[in-house]
C-alpha cells in the first residue's frame, strides 16, 4: 500500500484551518482522516474512526484537555473539524474504573462531556481511543487485514505477520468492554505500534498524525504481502448457460420479487445498483459460491448495510426468463425463511427482545451476470454494492491463503440489532416518492426540467431523457439526475434508453412522457411531411416510451404510472395548430387506451392538459408573435385565463406529482391553464 502523505498538503491544511481558529492538531487529524477515508481498501461509507488528544478553549477561554474523535454520521473521506467533536478527557478516563457500563450510560457519559452540546454523538469506540494514551489514533477496516484475520487461525496468522509489533485483541463487540480489553492488551506490551482487533479491523497510533498514518500504511502493507504468498487457485468455475440474459432483462424481475418477497405485496420497494467487475464475476461464478458467500460479513460493521449474507439466484438463461423468475422467487423465499429463523433463534433468550427488521436481502448474486446492491435510494444501493465488492475482495484473498471464517453468527446478530449501530442509518421520515424510479422525457429544459426537479424534491430517483449534447449533460449535473441521450422518434434508441434505466436503477415506476414540438400550419394546405413528422414525435414518441415502460413495469409486477403531456390543443384546437393538435388529440386517446388495457396490472395512465407555458415549445419569440397578433401585451397574453395569472412550468410539474400520488385515479386529465372554459374537458 502506497503512502499518500504530503508535507506540503499537510502544511496547507494546517494553514487553511488556522484561519478558522482550528489548531494544528485537529487540522492534521482532518488531513490524515481524509487520506484514510478516501481509500476503499481501508474505509467504506462512514466506517472506521480517528481521534486526537489536544487542548481547546472552553467558553471562558480556559484550555481543556479533550479527545476529538470522529462523530456519528460523518464520513472520513470528506470530514471537517466539526466531524471530530471534542469530549472532555478526564471524565472519560474515570470511566475505566467501572466494572460495567451499559451502552445507554456510555453514550450519555460521552454526550454530557461534549464541549459543544449540538455536536454529533462521538463514535461508539470513543472509550477505546480515550483509554489508549497516544495522541493520534487511527482505526480502519482494511480488506487485507480482514483477509488474514477472518480465518480459523486468524490470530496465529496475524502473530506470524506482525510479531510483537502489534497487540492482538480477541473479538469483543464495540463498546465499554472492548475499550477496556484493548487498553489491557496495550499495557501488557506498551512497545506495540497498534492493535489487531480479531475479525474486526486494525488500530495504529503515534505521537504525530504522520506517525500514526504511516504505521497504518506499513501494517496494511505487511498484510498485503502475506496475501501474495502461497496462494492457491481460489474459485473453480461452475457450469453456466451458454448465453445469459441481460442486466436490463433480469433487474426488473429481481426488483419485483424483492419488493414482495416477505409479505406477498410490494411493501419493500427498493432501488438496485449493479456491479460486474472481473473479480466479481470470478466470485459469483464459483462452483462453491453457496459456501463461501453465505458464511457472514467480513467485519460486523457491514451487517447494517448488507445483512449477513447475500441471496444467490439461478443463472438466467437467455430466452427463458419465466424459469429464472421461478428460481429467483424460490431463492428469495428461502432467504426470508432463513432470516426469520436466524432472528428467532438469537432473539428468544434476549433479556430485552428485539423487533425484527425487514428480511429482504440487500445483495443479490447472479451467476453469469454479476451482483446487485439494494437500498431505499440509489446511494444506499450503491453503498450496499460497494460493501459487497469489498466483501468479494476480502473473501477472495482469504480463500486464497486458507478458508474464510468471520465472527460467529450470534455476534453478527448482536451488531445488526445494536441500537447504536442502527442509529448510523438514521430514521428520518422518507419523502413521498422515495424508492420510486422516474423517467422524464424532454427533461433537459422547460416543463420536463421543472417536472424532473419536482420529482427529485419528492425523493424519487430521476432519469431525464432528451436529445444528447451539452444541454443534457449540464441539466443532469445541475439537477443531480441521470441523463440519457434519447430521440423518441427512433424505436431502437427508446428501447436502449429504457434498458439503460433498468440497468442503472433496477426498473421504473413512473414515466412522464413530455417530449414534443409544436409544428404549425393550416391543415388544408400543410405539407404532409410536416404532419407525419409531428405524429412521429407527438404521438408515436409517446407510444414508444409508454410501451417500453410497460414492458419493464410488467416484469416488476407491482404496477406503475404513465403520465402524458397532452396540451390544450388536444381538446380545444386553435387556428393553424392542426399539425400539433391532431397528434396530441391522438395521444389523449392513447393515454385512455393504456388505462383500459393495463389497469388490471396496476398500471395507471393519466395526462396533464397545460396551456401557455413558457418552454421549448412556447418560446419567447412565439409569445411575442402570438400576443402581438391578438393585440395584447405579453403579460396579458400569458395571463389570459380565468385566474388572470401566468401558469409556469413548475405548476405543471406539481400537477404531474399530484397524478403520480393519486393511487385510485386512471384515465384522467388534469388541466393546468389558469382557467379556460373553452378547453375544459367535457
Amino acid at each position: 500500500m502506497q503512502s499518500k502523505w504530503s508535507d506540503q498538503d499537510a502544511e496547507r491544511t494546517v494553514a487553511r484551518y488556522a484561519q478558522q481558529g482550528v489548531n494544528a492538531d485537529i487540522a492534521l487529524r482532518v488531513y490524515t482522516s481524509r487520506l484514510l477515508g478516501r481509500d476503499p481498501a481501508l474505509v467504506l461509507h462512514g466506517g472506521g474512526n480517528t481521534s486526537v488528544k489536544t487542548a481547546v478553549p472552553d467558553q471562558l477561554g480556559r484550555p481543556v484537555e479533550v479527545l476529538c474523535v470522529k462523530g456519528s454520521g460523518w464520513d472520513m473521506a470528506e470530514i471537517e473539524p466539526a466531524g471530530h467533536p471534542a469530549v472532555r478527557m478526564a471524565p472519560l478516563l474515570e470511566l475505566r474504573s467501572l466494572a460495567k457500563l451499559s451502552d445507554e450510560d456510555m453514550v450519555n457519559a460521552q454526550r454530557i462531556n461534549l464541549l459543544d452540546a449540538s455536536a454529533p454523538n462521538p463514535s461508539v469506540e470513543t472509550l477505546l481511543h480515550a483509554f489508549l494514551p497516544h495522541k493520534f489514533i487511527d482505526h480502519t477496516h482494511s480488506t487485507a487485514v480482514l483477509s488474514i484475520s477472518d480465518q480459523p487461525d486468524g490470530i496465529k496468522i496475524c502473530e506470524d505477520v506482525y510479531g510483537k509489533k502489534m497487540g492482538q485483541v480477541p473479538y469483543i463487540m464495540p463498546g465499554f468492554l472492548l475499550a477496556k480489553k484493548a487498553a489491557e492488551v496495550f499495557e501488557a506490551d506498551p512497545t506495540v505500534e497498534g492493535l489487531i482487533l480479531e475479525k474486526h479491523g486494525i488500530f495504529t497510533f503515534g505521537d504525530t498524525a504522520h506517525e500514526a498514518y504511516e504505521r497504518m500504511i506499513a501494517k496494511v502493507t505487511l498484510a498485503e504481502e502475506r496475501l501474495k504468498k502461497n496462494r492457491k487457485n481460489v474459485f473453480v468455475p461452475a457450469a453456466l448457460p451458454k448465453e445469459v440474459a441481460t442486466v436490463a432483462e433480469i433487474a426488473p424481475i429481481l426488483r419485483g420479487i424483492a419488493a414482495a418477497c416477505d409479505t406477498g405485496k410490494p411493501t419493500h420497494r427498493l432501488v438496485l445498483d449493479f456491479r460486474n467487475s472481473p473479480e466479481v464475476m470470478t466470485y459469483v461464478n464459483g462452483q462453491d459460491v453457496a459456501r463461501y458467500s453465505q458464511v457472514g460479513v467480513v467485519t460486523p460493521d457491514h451487517t447494517i448495510r448488507t445483512k449477513n449474507w447475500p441471496v444467490i439466484v439461478p443463472a438466467p438463461a437467455a430466452g427463458d426468463l419465466a424459469a429464472f423468475r421461478v428460481g429467483a422467487a424460490e431463492a428469495f423465499a428461502k432467504f426470508v425463511a432463513r432470516y426469520h429463523d436466524y432472528f428467532g433463534r438469537h432473539n428468544k433468550d434476549r433479556e430485552r427482545p428485539k423487533t425484527e427488521l425487514d428480511p429482504v436481502p440487500r445483495v443479490i448474486l447472479v451467476p453469469g451476470v454479476g451482483l446487485f446492491g439494494l437500498g431505499a435510494s440509489k446511494s444506499a444501493a450503491a453503498i450496499a454494492a460497494d460493501v459487497a465488492e469489498n466483501t468479494v475482495r476480502t473473501i477472495t484473498d482469504a480463500e486464497a491463503i486458507g478458508r474464510y471464517q468471520p465472527v460467529a453468527e450470534n455476534h453478527l446478530f448482536d451488531m445488526e440489532y445494536w441500537s447504536l449501530e442502527q442509529a448510523k442509518l438514521g430514521k428520518a421520515k422518507e419523502a413521498r416518492l422515495a424508492r420510486h424510479i422516474v423517467v422524464v422525457t424532454g427533461g433537459a429544459s422547460g416543463i420536463g426540467r421543472a417536472t424532473a426537479l419536482a420529482f427529485k424534491k419528492e425523493g424519487a430517483e430521476v432519469a431525464i431523457l432528451d436529445l444528447g449534447g451539452e444541454d443534457l449533460t449540464a441539466a443532469a449535473k445541475a439537477m443531480k439526475c441521470f441523463g440519457i441521450p434519447c430521440d423518441v422518434t427512433k424505436p431502437e434508441v427508446v428501447k436502449a434508453a429504457m434498458a439503460k434505466v433498468a440497468e442503472t436503477f433496477g426498473g421504473v415506476d413512473i414515466v412522464v412522457s413530455n417530449a414534443g414540438r409544436a409544428w404549425q400550419g393550416k391543415i388544408g394546405t400543410v405539407d404532409e411531411q410536416v404532419l407525419r413528422d409531428s405524429f412521429e414525435l407527438n404521438f408515436y414518441g409517446h407510444q414508444r416510451i409508454a410501451q417500453a415502460a410497460v414492458e419493464v413495469m410488467s416484469k416488476q409486477g407491482f404496477g406503475g404510472v404513465l403520465l402524458f403531456n397532452i396540451s390544450k390543443q388536444a381538446v380545444n384546437p386553435g387556428p393553424d395548430f392542426g399539425p400539433y393538435g391532431l397528434p396530441k388529440a391522438a395521444a389523449l386517446s392513447l393515454m385512455r387506451q393504456y388505462a383500459v388495457d393495463h389497469g388490471t396490472e396496476g398500471i395507471r395512465s393519466n395526462a396533464v392538459n397545460a396551456d401557455r407555458i413558457r418552454s421549448g415549445l412556447l418560446t419567447g419569440e412565439m409569445v411575442a408573435s402570438r400576443s402581438k397578433a391578438r393585440g395584447l401585451s405579453e403579460a396579458q397574453y400569458m395571463s389570459g385565463n380565468l385566474l388572470a395569472e401566468e401558469v409556469t412550468a413548475e405548476d405543471v410539474g406539481q400537477a404531474f406529482i399530484s397524478l403520480a400520488l393519486a393511487d385510485k385515479t386512471t384515465g384522467a386529465i388534469l388541466t393546468v391553464d389558469g382557467g379556460n372554459i373553452a378547453a375544459a374537458v367535457r
